[in-house]
């Protein structure tokens, strides 16, 4: 297990080892931050400060939700060096047997959310089948599946929707937080409620420890950090940034149900990708995947799990974006798998695989997000977001290109 944790290690580029330096910045990791604040102050401006008012905030994380959760399940994905085509027909065949069961034969929602699921665990282990275990490359794989998936979709909803949701799927899909404490003054900005203010605060506590333990960490095994006020800086940064947003959505309507679940997830798969075992395993797969075998690495198990995964998260999607819609529609998460894929590769993920966070992928997805609202807040016609869009998504594969043909030629 010692070599597997081992060939895992060395294929993520987190922090350079050896002690020539003591100020080194990660462009990968670093510069899609940069370029979110800059996207956000750019919209900002051009929006009249309409960009950050409270309701357009919460607005942008509620639409994006679903892509959010697409984009935790896709970065693992293109870790291991493949790619899910077919994430956007999946999204619409769980969410029409959802539909089917809640609607149609009333299955009780929290049984039909299970079985859900456990139907998009099953999808996705049929196509990890064929490309762990038969060998076919997960493009051609997937891209059956997008076609077969879809079909499936209209067979089961024909030409026609099937709604409403029970209302416990439409709040998770759109309600909020109730405000369990009250509310309390912020001066100018009005009143906010309470209790979303303390998660806030928890939350930065959280970060706080998570990157003091990191850094101790890197030191204790003598790697290179970064000097210690620019730490502080980044801490500073990122806890403003966290507060900025809970105080404008507690002035709102509190916190958004699909946050705290995206919350929830981006914990859970940050500990799995930077903590455990199976994590380590991904990065080893995708950065080396005869150096993985050879250290006792199961590869074709890792990747079957990791499309199973893809399945679970699609059908969760699915099952939020229906409750948005509040109905299942045949066209349902139709281009969902290009957002995602972009998402990940604007989040920082390579091309050949091995590199990427779950944070990067979601702030990947929120740049996504934050363009689409943002140009159409100014009136932006529609061809000119996918323009935008597109040069974004190339920009970011040229920059990870770029990236590693200078770290090629300064070694």
């Amino acid at each position: 297990m010692s070599l597997d944790l081992n060939v895992a290690k060395t294929s993520i580029p987190d922090a350079p080892t050896g002690g020539g330096r003591r100020f080194s910045i990660n462009l990968r990791q670093s510069g899609i931050y940069i370029a979110f604040v800059a996207i956000v102050l750019l919209f900002t401006i051009l929006t009249g400060g309409d960009m950050l008012a409270p309701q357009n905030i919460s607005n942008i994380i509620v639409q994006n939700s679903y892509i959010l959760i697409l984009a935790i399940g896709m970065i693992l994905v293109i870790i291991a060096g493949h790619i899910d085509l077919s994430v956007g027909s999946i999204v619409a065949a769980t969410g029409a047997v959802a539909a089917v069961l809640m609607v149609n034969h009333d299955v009780p929602w929290p049984l039909a959310l299970l079985i859900t699921l456990v139907v998009g665990g099953l999808i996705g282990a049929w196509q990890g089948y064929w490309v762990a275990y038969f060998g076919i490359p997960a493009f051609i794989v997937t891209l059956a599946g997008m076609l077969l998936f879809r079909a499936v979709t209209y067979n089961i909803l024909g030409n026609r929707g099937i709604g409403p949701f029970p209302e416990a799927v439409r709040t998770l899909s759109n309600g909020f937080t109730n405000g369990y404490l009250g509310n309390i003054g912020l001066g100018a900005l009005g009143g906010a409620d309470l209790f979303s203010l303390l998660i806030g605060v928890v939350a930065v506590a959280g970060i706080v420890v998570t990157q003091w333990r990191s850094r101790a960490g890197r030191v204790r095994y003598g790697q290179v950090v970064e000097p210690f006020p620019l730490f502080v800086a980044k801490i500073v940064v990122a806890a403003v940034a966290v507060m900025f947003v809970i105080v404008q959505l507690a002035r709102f309507r509190n916190l958004p149900w699909v946050l705290v679940l995206l919350a929830a997830l981006v914990l859970g798969y940050s500990l799995l990708t930077n903590r455990a075992v199976f994590g380590r395993q991904i990065y080893a797969v995708g950065g080396n995947l005869q150096a993985a075998t050879l250290s006792g690495v199961k590869t074709k198990a890792v990747v079957f799990w990791i499309f199973v995964n893809m399945g679970v998260l699609a059908a969760l999607a699915g099952i939020i974006f229906a409750g948005r819609l509040n109905q299942a529609n045949p066209t349902g998460g139709d281009q969902f798998e290009l957002d995602a894929i972009a998402a990940a590769f604007i989040g920082g993920a390579a091309v050949q695989g091995g590199v990427g966070k779950v944070v990067g992928a979601i702030t990947g997805g929120l740049i996504m997000g934050v363009i689409n609202n943002g140009m159409s807040l100014i009136g932006a016609p529609s061809e000119q977001v996918m323009l935008v869009k597109g040069a974004v998504l190339l920009a970011a594969v040229a920059f990870d290109v770029w990236t590693k043909r200078r770290a090629g030629a300064s070694r």
